[in-house]
């Protein structure tokens, strides 16, 4: 496996945070991507001018698992011209137009001939449907059904110039080094081309989330993934598997973009943290969201979740894969994410990861009864003022529950008490030497 290095982020950022991921969208909308080649190593470069990437590389033929690392794939040019020379299927137009991973072809074809190598979608027939095609070779082309009913019975020719070849399958990877060196694993998909919902607001999102973190403090060390779809993951996970057990939560990231409720897919494990952090974010922030069980469906949750390996990863995006008109069509477009979604997405993110950094176990040093908290300067001095009693409210409840067995976040379940608050009560009572810290307790 060969490594290049990535350079930091050198340019502050002028904008406002909505408006840099649509920038970085609209940077990243044109380029043809898949799950191998140039598009995703150009994808991967622009991404490092926002955070130190690491780009890894995996050569083709590698054993990952059950699955090998197929040929890298490259595309220069693929059209259909009618008898006039006129190319009304155009790759240089959109590359959606072509089905992913189609072998090199070049010849004149009656429209019979053709059909079987045309995709289109008759119920949406002004729109561009996305196609792979990736372990089994094949040609093809996508368009608008509208075109295809227009087309005549003559003969057009055909060019597909792309190869497969040995080469490399690329990733992305970032290790954010926290106080502990367990982990925070963070997936997005990047193998999809011009498609801004599944999953540019993945990528977006993610690369938005990992500066943040840059900037902060952390307990957890953090691990960002930008992966080809299933065999990025298997990949990842194969070469990995030994240091796994460092993982402590996760999340897969995508459809961030679009106006839908937020969706949380539990992990495997139904019961881990993740799985209760994230529904208690969703909750105490108002956002309209709804939680669904793990299925072995979807985007790279699957992988992660596999019995063999089962580590507490879910998925958290607004629709699902799917469920909205345009997915896998070129209606999942830059019109199409929103700048107001893309940062609410972002603003999600942020505080399932500040959650989960904050959520501590602690014990009472002073169990028997309640301690004198006013000469240690916990009881305000002056009475009646909503906020001090809330606050005290929350060093009540942070001392009761801090028997080594309740975490914060199982205080503030049970208090209904804002989750930051508690914090602040807890840090509090450390400083009043009432509290003391204690590993996490499974």
């Amino acid at each position: 496996m060969k490594q290049q290095d990535s350079s930091p982020l050198t340019s502050p950022h002028k904008r406002s945070t909505a408006e840099e991921m649509q920038q970085l969208i609209s940077r990243l909308y044109p380029i043809c991507r898949s799950i191998t080649g140039n598009g995703v190593r150009e994808s991967l470069r622009i991404l490092q001018e926002y955070i130190p990437l690491q780009i890894q590389e995996v050569a083709s033929g590698t054993a990952v698992f059950d699955w090998r690392v197929p040929p890298e794939w490259n595309i220069r040019d693929a059209y259909i011209k009618d008898h006039k020379g006129n190319r009304i299927v155009d790759f240089r137009k959109h590359n959606l137009h072509i089905l992913s991973y189609s072998i090199p072809i070049k010849g004149s074809f009656r429209l019979e001939e053709l059909i079987p190598h045309l995709y289109t979608l008759p119920e949406q027939p002004d729109l561009i449907p996305y196609r792979t095609s990736y372990y089994q070779e094949n040609w093809g082309f996508c368009l608008p059904h509208r075109l295809l009913e227009s087309m005549r019975d003559d003969r057009y020719e055909v060019c597909i110039d792309s190869s497969l070849k040995d080469g490399f399958l690329s990733y992305g990877e970032l290790l954010l080094a926290g106080t502990s060196e367990e982990e925070v694993l963070i997936s997005t998909h990047i193998c999809h081309p011009s498609l801004c919902n599944d999953n540019l607001s993945g990528l977006a999102v993610c690369t938005f989330l990992a500066h943040y973190l840059s900037l902060r403090p952390h307990r957890y060390s953090y691990r960002f993934l930008f992966v080809p779809g299933t065999i990025g993951a298997i990949t990842w996970l194969a070469i990995n598997e030994d240091q796994l057990s460092r993982i402590r939560h996760g999340l897969v990231a995508s459809l961030l973009g679009d106006e839908g409720d937020f969706t949380y897919k539990r992990s495997r494990r139904r019961q881990a943290e993740i799985d209760r952090v994230v529904p208690f974010v969703l909750s105490e922030l108002e956002k309209a969201h709804k939680v669904i069980d793990f299925v072995p469906y979807g985007y790279d949750e699957r992988q992660y979740c596999s019995p063999g390996l089962n580590l507490p990863v879910g998925c958290l995006t607004r629709s699902t894969y799917g469920t909205f008109a345009a997915y896998h069509t070129s209606a999942d477009n830059l019109d199409f994410v929103k700048a107001t979604q893309l940062e609410e997405s972002l603003q999600v993110y942020q505080a399932v990861v500040d959650t989960l950094d904050q959520n501590r176990y602690y014990l009472n040093l002073n169990p028997k009864c309640e301690p004198q908290l006013g000469r240690r300067g916990l009881y305000a001095l002056i009475g009646g003022q909503n906020d001090s009693k809330q606050f005290e409210l929350a060093i009540l409840w942070v001392l009761n529950l801090s028997d080594g067995q309740h975490s914060l976040l199982d205080i503030a379940e049970q208090s209904q008490m804002n989750f930051s608050l508690l914090v602040a009560a807890a840090k509090a009572l450390v400083k009043g030497e009432l509290l003391t810290e204690i590993q996490d307790v499974d």
